[in-house]
């Protein structure tokens, strides 16, 4: 994963906003530590953090095209770059990048080529002809991207926030799946499927199909040339990410490289779900297991460095990016830059425990399809920042474009919890994946419940954040928060505290406003609250909020209702037994 920053249309064009341009570049040099490029063209500036995955020796950014009239800047990978090259074979490519064949297609096809991309990415493109630039987002947001505006007319795109917070009077979070255009001056949505409509579509369920679609999406992503591995939680999301990839890596051009047995990787609290799992999971799949442990103080440190590189202080982000950001620093400490990840299943077939409580197939699919349209401020972004922050790039298979239109085509019927028929949550994948003749995974793990990551890592890891939250921020802070923060206002003290470090690194009004906000349980969007009259009175994004629906669903509320049955009981029966002894005496 790479960072990028442009900058078009400055008043000053002298050495010293050539000096500024790169000081805000480096602030992306987690991102891409390999190699740092800039190009100037007059008042405009496309700067490049490297972080190489494929062609390392000579896919250094920016990139050109033949007479380098044409300049981009890239995040990303492009997964189908072999076959565009076929159709530009009238072009002389420079590099083996698969990110050069941008610069080439918009010489071929002008601005309309982007949904011929297929891969994760974010790009800025100038051409030096008539000082046009576009700028585009992937389908999703998997790679983030941020535009501003400077107060000199001057127009921003970076990587993170942090690149063009200080020097832009407004910015915001760029719209996945959209291009913006200098020549209109407008962003238009270039991803354009059928589910984006949220109407309920009616394909009936083919497991073949579904599985299929799944194992080109990880084969794909094994397009590589430097050692990687696969974050494995033991859930059954990435346990089929691992699963895949081992079954076909010695079918990769990756293993002529780096061998044949796949790495994976997990954290954990001692103890935790996640790491039992998840260890079980690698010794049935035989590969080469790496695990991590971290102790609730080491992650409560961290947690002014995680807001600051995933740049949020919605809580269930910052709870579940604070264990994948420790793991991150250690993965790369064994010289591997690149992870397959399991995030965006959930999305696509109601995986949350919550969706139990979908009234009908219609809103079971239109809420699908608002979570996968809000992956960007959420899963997308905290999977990219976390990795991110130590040069690690993380490439999600189930968010592949493919695989996300034949999901999402299945009549929702099909993906609704149903006890009476034997189908728990994700039903449909698990299915899909149930081989008895050559078995993906143990039948355990393949029908194992949900545990979102912040949980799966030791419940612990949670109500030590609560219990440090309640130590910093007082009663009557949380009192006058709306006072102190009107926008997006905190609700709870941990969601007071992770806002008051936000706000030390990010205190424009700008930056607050590309968080969402809104309540939510279990991981909900606003909406779907309204499925269960109990859930507002406990707005917990944690998947133990989904009372009666998860197994470890909040014992300890369970435990303090029987303690006081209990003592209640045992109170009862001491004044019984005084009275008696009184009436004896």
């Amino acid at each position: 994963m790479c960072g990028i920053l442009a900058v078009f249309g400055c008043v000053d064009n002298s050495q010293a906003k050539r000096s500024r341009i790169i000081e805000l570049s480096r602030r992306l040099r987690h991102r891409g530590p390999d190699w740092s490029g800039l190009h100037c063209h007059q008042n405009c500036y496309l700067a490049h953090q490297r972080l190489a995955i494929v062609d390392p020796t000579s896919g250094d950014q920016p990139l050109y095209n033949e007479d380098k009239t044409v300049v981009v800047t890239v995040n990303g990978e492009i997964y189908n770059h072999k076959l565009l090259r076929e159709k530009l074979k009238s072009h002389q490519f420079r590099t083996g990048s698969d990110c050069e064949v941008i610069a080439h297609l918009y010489e071929e096809y002008g601005e309309g080529f982007v949904d011929m991309l297929d891969g994760m990415f974010s790009f800025v493109l100038l051409d030096t002809r008539d000082k046009s630039f576009i700028a585009a987002r992937d389908a999703i947001g998997i790679t983030p991207l941020y535009m501003g505006w400077g107060l000199d007319g001057s127009i921003w795109f970076a990587s993170e926030m942090k690149a063009l917070s200080d020097d832009c009077e407004r910015f915001m979070s760029f719209l996945p799946g959209h291009v913006y255009s200098s020549k209109s001056g407008t962003l238009k949505r270039w991803y354009n499927p059928p589910w984006f409509l949220e109407h309920t579509p009616s394909t009936p369920y083919d497991p073949l199909v579904l599985r299929e679609a799944f194992e080109k999406a990880v084969l794909k992503r094994l397009m590589t040339d430097v050692p990687f591995g696969v974050l494995l939680s033991g859930g059954l999301d990435s346990s089929l990410v691992a699963a895949v990839a081992s079954r076909h890596m010695a079918e990769s051009e990756a293993a002529c490289q780096w061998g044949s047995q796949l790495h994976t990787f997990c954290i954990g609290l001692k103890g935790s779900p996640d790491l039992k799992a998840a260890r079980e999971v690698a010794d049935y799949l035989g590969t080469r297991h790496h695990e991590f442990y971290f102790t609730v103080q080491e992650g409560i440190d961290a947690l002014e460095e995680v807001i600051y590189h995933v740049e949020t202080y919605d809580v269930t982000t910052i709870r579940a990016s604070t264990p994948m950001f420790l793991m991150s620093r250690k993965i790369k400490s064994l010289g591997v830059k690149m992870v397959l990840s399991g995030e965006g299943s959930d999305e696509i077939f109601g995986g949350y425990l919550y969706f139990h409580k979908a009234p009908n197939k219609d809103e079971f699919h239109q809420e699908t399809c608002r979570k996968i349209k809000s992956l960007h401020l959420y899963d997308c972004l905290r999977a990219n920042k976390s990795t991110s922050a130590w040069g690690v790039e993380a490439r999600v298979p189930f968010l592949d474009k493919e695989f996300i239109n034949i999901a999402m085509s299945i009549d929702p019927e099909w993906k609704m919890v149903r006890p009476d028929l034997g189908r728990i949550e994700k039903w449909i994948l698990r299915n899909a994946f149930d081989d008895d003749e050559k078995p993906y995974l143990p039948k355990h793990i393949l029908y194992r419940q949900k545990e979102q990551f912040s949980d799966g890592v030791g419940y612990s890891w949670i109500d030590g954040l609560k219990d440090h939250a309640n130590r910093e921020v007082t009663d009557a802070m949380l009192m006058h928060a709306s006072f102190v923060y009107p926008e997006n206002t905190p609700t709870t003290k941990e969601a007071y505290y992770y806002r008051t470090i936000f706000e030390k690194f990010f205190p424009k009004n700008a930056a607050r406003s590309t968080v969402p906000g809104g309540p939510s349980v279990a991981c909900s969007t606003a909406k779907a609250v309204e499925w269960d009259a109990a859930w507002s009175k406990n707005l917990d994004p944690s998947g133990r909020a989904a009372l009666g629906v998860h197994e470890a669903a909040y014992k300890e509320v369970v435990e303090a209702k029987n303690d006081n049955l209990i003592n209640g009981a045992t109170q009862k029966l001491q004044e019984g037994i005084v009275e008696k002894s009184a009436a004896v005496v």
